[in-house]
This record gives structure tokens, C-alpha cells and sequence, in this order.
């Protein structure tokens, strides 16, 4: 396959002209470009009001990237700027009007609210989060998907982790996804679960280096531009920290919910308390917290040992006033099953591990159904 450079991507769109005349390669609306085994990635930052006008530009570009010799794919999404009263540079009138205590009112006089257009075909969307990497949160993300599953949903799986995608290692999936209709991405398949990361489109020894606007480019694509069909709950397995990816995520996505995993030690817990104090700010709630690697149990003479602690988590929920979901020990058969791509509620389903995820899921899924998790505050300007 013919080796394609940044300079001939860039060389291929000089004949692409914006609505003014100006060439688009010269522009400076092009972001960093991506390659990877033939494949072209990036985005053009508009402004929000010109997305439409700019669609026959985004469609031009992707045609002429394409149409260089070793090109398999372009992907190319719009990306748009936030005016400055949308941006946090300049409060809206009617808001900095609002009395204290009560939600900035629209133009008819209801309660406003951030507009988070609705993904269509799925129910509901859980974000699986962290405050730190290394707790476990995707082996949590993968089983309580399946948990969910055993509980008679249709469900989805993304991994929205960009520069460090492990869904396809621990749900034992390798290959590329098909195109569907539409130039849409059909997810892969496998334990009744529809599944999309931007691992399957990327090497596994392959370094992402993106900046923000192209990791947002890639989380809305692989969210909107999939055909996930009909889903009663999609998971999203989220980077650890509270990033770009992490806010992109609660600001543009009607979540439903978010499950927060941390171990039971004060490190992990200090950084969980970060997770959730994001997801407060923005008006996502808390359906809980899972205490991973709560308890180690030996294996051959059967006794338990707490090495990271124990109870943690449960009093930091506690403490917060979020349901606390469960627990779930550090041992072998999730770490085993886990690598070799058979997560352990489908590769052992009548064990005592996979009832832990089952029970989990399960108060997650009574979370989601009666609104029990606790958001945050309403921010009302003074």
C-alpha cells in the first residue's frame, strides 16, 4: 500500500474552496491530520451557524483525500466553534436576569435548558468513569454491559477512551467494521452486545496523537454516525480523568446517568471525587459508585485480604448521598477472562463474579428507570 503524507492530504484539498473562494487547504480550518494504514482522520472548525453551509465542503474534502492513490478512507467531521454566549464568554441576558434559586428562562418563558440532540434508536446512555486510570473501569464498563444484557436490554457498548481503547482486547474483537448505509459504521457484534472503538479502526501498536478537536470529532462520529439500531441502553466506557473526551461527553450527549468506579484506597477515591464533582457541574446524575478490587481472596487457602483497603467507596457514596452499587473482588478469574477476551459474566456466567456484575447492573438499571441518581446543582448566573 502507497504511503500517504500529511503534505498530500493537505496538497489534495487545494482545490476545495470555501463559500468566499479561499481554498480550504490554506484556510486554517483543517485540524491536525491522522493516518493510519491508509486511513485519513480530521476535522474542519466552523462556526456553529455555518455546520449546514459547510456540509458540501466536508463531503468535497472526503472525496478529494479518497480519491489519492493508497487511500482507503477519509473521515472527515465538521467540528463547530461555540459563540461566545454559548462558550462561557459572555452570559445570556436572560440568564444573568434570572432570579437566584430559579432556571434561566427561554424565550417563551419555560425553564431553558442546554439542547443535547437525542442519539435516535437508543433509550438511554450510562457513562462508565473514573477519576484515574487502573481501577478497572473498562473490565466494570464491559461486565456490567453484559449485566445488563442478562437483564433482557438491548445493548450497546462504546469505547470512548481514544488514545487507550481496551474494549476490543477484553471483548476478544480484532478487524475492521463494515460500512452500512449512508457511509455509516455498522458496530461489531459478539455476547449479544453491538460494540464500537476506535481500536478496530486503528492498529493496536499505534500511538493516537490527537489534539481535543479531533478526539471530539471522533466521539460524535462514533456515537452518531454508527448504526447502533434499536438499543435500550448504551454504555460508554469513558477515559479515565476529567478531560476533553469527559466533557465533550457530558455537555453534547443526553446522559442518562453516570457509574463511578473507583478502589477502595483514598488515592483512587480522591480522584473519583473528581469525577464526580464534573458530572455535577454539568447536570448529569450519579446513579452510583462500584467499589472494584474490594477484597482479595486467596485461592489456595481461602482467606480474605484487603490490600487496597476495604469500604471505601461505600462510605464515600455514603458520604455524597449517591447509591452505592456494589463490590467486586481482585481475582484471577476476571483478571484471566478479561485477557483472554471472555468477560467473565459471559464466560462464566453462574460464577460468584459475574452475580457481583449481575446485581450491579441491575441497580444501575433501577437507577435509570426511577431517576434515582443525584445531579448537581443548577448553575443560574447572579
Amino acid at each position: 500500500m502507497t504511503d500517504i503524507s500529511k503534505e498530500q492530504v493537505l496538497k489534495s484539498l487545494e482545490p476545495v474552496t470555501l463559500p468566499d473562494g479561499k481554498p480550504l487547504a490554506s484556510s486554517g480550518l483543517v485540524s491536525d491530520i491522522f493516518i493510519a494504514e491508509g486511513k485519513v482522520y480530521f476535522s474542519l472548525s466552523v462556526p456553529a451557524e455555518n455546520v449546514e453551509a459547510f456540509e458540501p465542503i466536508r463531503l468535497a474534502a472526503q472525496k478529494a483525500v479518497e480519491a489519492l492513490p493508497g487511500a482507503r478512507q477519509a473521515l472527515v467531521t465538521l467540528t463547530a466553534d461555540k459563540p461566545a454566549d454559548q462558550a462561557g464568554g459572555r452570559p445570556d441576558k436572560r440568564a444573568a436576569a434570572a432570579p437566584k434559586g430559579e432556571p434561566p428562562k427561554g424565550p417563551s418563558g419555560g425553564s431553558r435548558t442546554a439542547a443535547k440532540p437525542e442519539i435516535p434508536g437508543i433509550g438511554s446512555i450510562i457513562a462508565v468513569a473514573s477519576g484515574k486510570g487502573g481501577v478497572g473501569k473498562s473490565t466494570t464498563s464491559v461486565n456490567l454491559a453484559l449485566g445488563l444484557a442478562a437483564e433482557g436490554l438491548r445493548v450497546g457498548l462504546l469505547d470512548a477512551d481514544i488514545y487507550g481503547p481496551s474494549i476490543p482486547r477484553l471483548m476478544g474483537l480484532s478487524g475492521r467494521p463494515m460500512q452500512g448505509p449512508g457511509r455509516t459504521i455498522m458496530p461489531m457484534e459478539k455476547y449479544g452486545l453491538k460494540v464500537m472503538s476506535i481500536g478496530f479502526l486503528v492498529d493496536e501498536g499505534t500511538a493516537v496523537i490527537w489534539r481535543g478537536p479531533m478526539v471530539q470529532s471522533a466521539l460524535m462520529q462514533m456515537l452518531r454516525e454508527v448504526s447502533w439500531g434499536k438499543l435500550d441502553v448504551l454504555v460508554v466506557d469513558m477515559p479515565p480523568g476529567t478531560g476533553d473526551a469527559q466533557l465533550t461527553m457530558a455537555q453534547q450527549v443526553p446522559l442518562a446517568g453516570s457509574v463511578v468506579v473507583s478502589t477502595p484506597q483514598d488515592l483512587a477515591l480522591i480522584d473519583a471525587r473528581k469525577a464526580i464533582a464534573m458530572f455535577n457541574k454539568v447536570s448529569v446524575p450519579v446513579l452510583g459508585i462500584v467499589e472494584n478490587m474490594s477484597a482479595f481472596i486467596c485461592p489456595s487457602c481461602g482467606e480474605t485480604h484487603h490490600i487496597f483497603g476495604h469500604g471505601g467507596a461505600k462510605a464515600e457514596a455514603e458520604k455524597i448521598g449517591v447509591p452505592f452499587l456494589g463490590e467486586v473482588p481482585l481475582a484471577m478469574d476476571i483478571r484471566t477472562t478479561s485477557d483472554a477476551g471472555t468477560p467473565v459474566v459471559a464466560g462464566e456466567p453462574d460464577g460468584p463474579h459475574a452475580a457481583a456484575y449481575r446485581a450491579i447492573a441491575k441497580a444501575t438499571r433501577a437507577g435509570i428507570e426511577a431517576g434515582t441518581g443525584k445531579s448537581g446543582p443548577s448553575i443560574v448566573f447572579d
